[in-house]
């Protein structure tokens, strides 16, 4: 394992970040650095909690992983599976992908919005990293489609149709850990932003959810992703 900066080359780091002799300058810079570490840290530990989690592993094994107790790391990191997503640092290409699958979920006539659903609406936006990437690998939106008929089938039309309330859509918990999650995988990359390319590598913190099911059965698993996503943003900065 690469050891991380021991305390003086993390003090000389911030001292020459500051750019200055003054005191306070120098705490503020270090202050915002250790908060940038201690939240890419959280986010990087979160990840492979979720990884775990997803793979059927149980809270006490974790904790017992982590040195704490069943609580303690229950309430630290069960959060991003219960917690409503916040869209703040959503791209309007991201945020497009979520209003498309409230709008596919309801042409499908499902009261929730799921995985899948997800999955769907990053077709809505071509352009983007994510739809991008499917398309590559020969994933479209029509054998998408085919597999999600498959997974969660088009209910019949009700003589009571239920709206999705825009103000709180009822995301399954396998959504609204997907949606929490891409925060978590902007941070691992060092972005302040969510895009599409995050959304799709959240999908895989869960391996059952049925958007990760649908990605893998056709062919594109995480390490693929991430090497693509990776190439991907890379060209951006040429």
């Amino acid at each position: 394992m690469t050891p991380g900066p021991d305390l003086q080359q993390l003090i000389n780091t911030i001292k020459t970040d500051a750019g200055s002799d003054d005191e306070l300058e120098q705490l503020a810079t270090a202050a915002a650095t250790i908060s940038e570490l201690t939240t890419t840290g959280d986010a990087a530990l979160g990840f492979f909690v979720d990884r775990a989690r997803g793979s059927g592993k149980s809270w006490v094994e974790i904790s017992a992983v982590l040195g704490v107790s069943k609580q303690a790391a229950h309430k630290r990191f069960a959060d991003s599976w219960t917690a409503r997503p916040a869209f703040e640092r959503y791209t309007q290409r991201a945020r497009s992908v979520v209003q498309a699958a409230a709008d596919i979920a309801r042409a499908r006539n499902h009261d929730f919005i799921g995985t899948e659903h997800l999955l769907l609406g990053m077709y809505k936006e071509p352009g983007a990293i994510a739809a991008k990437v499917l398309v590559k690998h020969g994933i479209t939106d029509e054998s998408v489609l085919r597999a999600v008929d498959v997974e969660s089938p088009a209910a019949e039309p009700s003589t009571e149709p239920k709206e999705l309330d825009a103000e709180n859509p009822p995301y399954t918990r396998r959504a609204a850990h997907v949606l929490q999650g891409a925060v978590g995988e902007a941070l691992t990359l060092g972005h302040n932003y969510v895009g599409t390319e995050h959304l799709l590598l959240a999908f895989y913190r869960d391996q059952a959810g049925i958007a990760t099911k649908i990605l893998l059965d056709q062919g594109l698993d995480e390490s693929a992703a991430w090497t693509d996503i990776r190439a991907a943003l890379e060209g951006f900065k040429k």
